[in-house]
């Protein structure tokens, strides 16, 4: 799932664009929910910063929002009823995505049957580049580069892009399921059955 708002402070912005994948185990794209602009007011819209205006601008997001007629809580029900079709039981699935303590955030203040919906755990692929920068630097060069886009589909495809790419490259699975080596060189046992 990926939100795009008019800002970081949930107290303050508000959500303009939700768009939600389902993904398998395998990442593999089983659905694609809607994608919905959210209609604001223009005094709602003007209290957004000089970087994000020019951003959602630039992305074709503004003239969007202004268009909409798409309300928050309309945009809320059709994405909800998407995960309940594709998803099934409630708080069984994680939210997945970049940096998406954000948009925690700003589920639970504006979209609680949402947030509420998932599970409280999250998988943010974010994190994933932030060890890669640390422990895997070179794995982090070779990574997926994000088109800058900062439009909520485009957004979430390219977070399960890249956490298949780090899924590959930092969690590569062994060849088989015996014994293998340990980082320090050691033998690591094979799983006992």
């Amino acid at each position: 799932m990926d939100l795009e708002m008019t800002g970081l402070d949930p107290n303050r912005d508000v959500i303009v664009e939700i768009a939600t994948l389902v993904t398998d185990d395998e990442l593999e794209v089983v659905a694609e929910g809607p994608d919905l602009v959210v209609h604001h007011p223009p005094e709602v819209l003007a209290a957004m910063g000089d970087r994000v205006r020019e951003m959602h601008t630039r992305s074709g997001l503004l003239g969007a929002i202004e268009a909409s007629e798409v309300t928050l809580e309309e945009a809320g029900r059709a994405t909800l009823a998407f995960l309940v079709e594709h998803v099934g039981e409630a708080r069984k699935v994680p939210l997945c995505g970049n940096s998406i303590g954000t948009d925690r955030r700003f589920l639970a203040t504006y979209l609680p049957d949402i947030e509420n919906y998932l599970h409280y755990r999250s998988v943010d692929v974010s994190t994933l580049k932030e060890l890669a920068q640390r422990w895997h630097p070179d794995a982090l060069a070779r990574a997926p580069r994000k088109a800058g886009g900062h439009r909520a589909l485009d957004d979430v495809q390219e977070s399960v892009r890249e956490l298949r790419y780090y899924r590959e490259v930092l969690f590569k699975a062994p060849e088989s399921a015996g014994a293998g080596s340990a980082p320090d060189g050691s033998t690591v046992p094979a799983p006992s059955t």
